[in-house]
């Protein structure tokens, strides 16, 4: 199985996601560290990406997804994934994927990403996530306003694991 940790910027993705694989015993990427310098360079300067700018990065994310399927690894993938189009890219040919949106407010997640140090993502472009954000009909939503540990908890009871 494989799991995409969704949300915005700011949502925890990597936090959780580091957790919830450990917890798991499962492996885990941040989609992240795919992106194209080019990419990482507009969002720290507050430009926000597009469709075009995504695509190559949304295919690096699914050539990861597919390897781990292909070799049978479960895993955990953090990636924004915030619309429907981009997770029907992530999932295609891919049999057991499961999204799991960290869902919170604009207030709160803008509050966490005034504190964040060292990353690409400018935090003025928090809005603009929220604003193509498609949350999947199908997917486990987890309220982000408790701890990771108890967030990693819920996720792994939803997984049934």
């Amino acid at each position: 199985m494989v799991v995409i940790l969704m949300g915005v910027s700011g949502s925890g993705k990597t936090t959780v996601g580091r957790m919830l694989a450990r917890a798991l015993q499962w492996e885990f990427r941040d989609a992240d560290n795919l992106h194209p310098a080019a990419n990482r360079a507009r969002l720290r300067s507050g430009v926000a990406l597009t469709d075009e700018d995504r695509g190559p990065w949304l295919i690096a994310v699914h050539t990861l997804i597919a390897g781990f399927a292909k070799r049978g690894v479960d895993a955990v993938v953090a990636c924004s994934a915030l619309k429907a189009a981009y997770r029907t890219m992530l999932a295609a040919g891919v049999d057991d994927v499961r999204f799991v949106l960290l869902d919170g407010s604009e207030d709160l997640i803008a509050r966490r990403l005034a504190t964040r140090c060292g990353h690409f993502f400018a935090p003025a472009l928090l809005h603009s996530q929220f604003d193509i954000l498609e949350p999947p009909p199908d997917a486990i939503v987890v309220d982000i306003t408790p701890t990771p540990a108890a967030i990693v908890a819920e996720i792994c009871a939803a997984l049934g694991r």
